[in-house]
């Protein structure tokens, strides 16, 4: 699908019209960050975790979030089972690589979960793309030390791999697969002072890939959306405290004119 304000915002409404459920394995540093994004855009967000429901859970979803930023071996074995069961009800499931490179374990773990149940999209930091690839990265933490450009040849072999759309975040966001790569130039610095946006970015992937069947469009329309609300908040923040929450009042007032006017978006590299 073309990527357009229109397009993004016909997106928006078939998010707030169904509220679909959006299945969160996801880390404890942005469960309420990640919650409060998904409800203010209007979508319905559901963490569970306990390898005893996931399954069930993935049966009543629309979508399903794996981040495993503080990762441990009981949250990969229910994130091995309900990327399975996801993959069996051909529900779509996004992929957060929090971290890859940082560490062998954590890395592996990843390659082998995106490997064995192919998500429909993969978002990280240039840094996770490139590790997750198989080639070297300067991962600082869970930080990135790499620039969205350098994890263009990554993200495409990963894309050609898995068959996946890739989304590579940065100060202008990429998305690769099918041949395809769209660009996004929505967002603002003081993103990078607020742990967690890059977890609420791949948070509004699910969301909108729950309503939309093109994982790159669903992917491009997160993206452009978390970014212009953004750019939105920071007009009237005076630091990242209140970009924060002023961020979730942005999601939530967001309209089709907004969306329009302020989109940055292109084709190609």
């Amino acid at each position: 699908m073309k990527i357009s304000g229109g397009n993004i915002w016909t997106a928006v409404e078939k998010i707030r019209r169904s509220a679909p459920l959006v299945h969160n394995i996801t880390n404890y540093v942005v469960m309420n960050t990640t919650a409060n994004a998904l409800l203010a855009l209007g979508a319905s967000p559901v963490m569970a975790h306990a390898e005893e429901e996931v399954r069930d859970m993935v049966g009543l979803a629309g979508a399903l979030v794996v981040n495993l930023g503080t990762i441990s071996a009981p949250w990969v074995r229910s994130a091995e089972l309900a990327m399975e069961e996801a993959a069996a009800r051909r529900v779509p499931v996004v992929f957060d690589p929090v971290g890859a490179g940082a560490t062998p374990y954590r890395t592996d773990t990843f390659r082998r979960l995106v490997s064995a149940r192919p998500p429909a999209v993969i978002r990280g930091n240039p840094s996770e793309i490139m590790a997750l690839a198989g080639g070297p990265a300067g991962t600082k933490g869970v930080d990135s030390t790499e620039r969205a450009p350098s994890a263009l040849s990554a993200a495409a072999g990963l894309a050609r791999e898995l068959g996946v759309a890739v989304c590579v975040s940065g100060e202008i966001d990429y998305i690769v697969g099918g041949g395809r790569t769209l660009r996004i130039g929505n967002g603002h610095p003081l993103m990078t002072r607020v742990t967690g946006l890059g977890c609420t970015a791949s948070a509004l992937c699910g969301a909108f890939a729950a309503v939309e069947p093109d994982p790159i469009f669903a992917a491009a329309a997160a993206m452009a959306v978390l970014g212009i609300a953004a750019e939105t908040a920071a007009e009237g923040a005076a630091g990242p405290g209140s970009l924060q929450y002023r961020l979730l009042d942005a999601l939530y007032r967001l309209d089709g004119e907004t969306i329009r006017r302020r989109l940055k978006a292109g084709e190609g590299e």
